[in-house]
């Protein structure tokens, strides 16, 4: 399947609260385009790890991820659970590949979804794949990592971020 454009900052239908994902023959394609995507962002960029269907223009619930050698394929996730207990880190997306955003996730987290055949899965997570789901959740529900800052110091640009620290950002979305 293709490769999709990914959509930017700015784009209000980063903002779009996603609908709920039914019918496979809809599905099977967009997680394949996601696949793509995401392979594709990450040769030319160096990091990725998912991405959600509306960053490719469609505002499907939809997220694609690949992490530490497992693929989930999530349809229409829902929290059942999310610790009160924080961390914090330097996120990035590829919506805006180039700025970096300190925020704080939950250590641990349960979602029930669907798979990419319709059967029911709950996916319990904790720390990296933690905060990937949220990220990922986050733009189902139009929400941005800029969105959840820790301060108005929470932001930097990519070149800044590795002259500083001199490493990539510990998210790596």
């Amino acid at each position: 399947m293709p490769v999709r454009r990914i959509l930017q900052l700015g784009d209000p239908l980063l903002r779009a609260v996603s609908t709920p994902a039914g019918d496979p023959s809809v599905v099977q394609p967009v997680f394949r385009d996601l696949r793509d995507t995401l392979h594709e962002f990450r040769r030319t960029h160096g990091f990725g790890r998912g991405i959600s269907a509306v960053q490719i223009g469609e505002a499907l619930r939809l997220i694609y991820i690949e992490f530490e050698g497992l693929n989930y394929a999530i349809r229409n996730p829902r929290w059942e659970y999310q610790s009160g207990n924080k961390f914090q880190l330097w996120d990035d997306c590829f919506s805006f590949p180039d700025l970096l955003v300190r925020l704080e996730r939950s250590e641990t987290v349960r979602v029930r979804y669907q798979d990419d055949e319709g059967n029911a899965r709950v996916l319990e997570a904790t720390g990296p794949l933690s905060e990937l789901l949220q990220h990922e959740i986050d733009h189902l529900d139009g929400i941005l990592a800029i969105d959840r800052a820790i301060d108005r110091n929470s932001l930097s640009t990519r070149e800044e971020y590795v002259r500083r620290y001199g490493r990539q950002a510990a998210g790596g979305i």
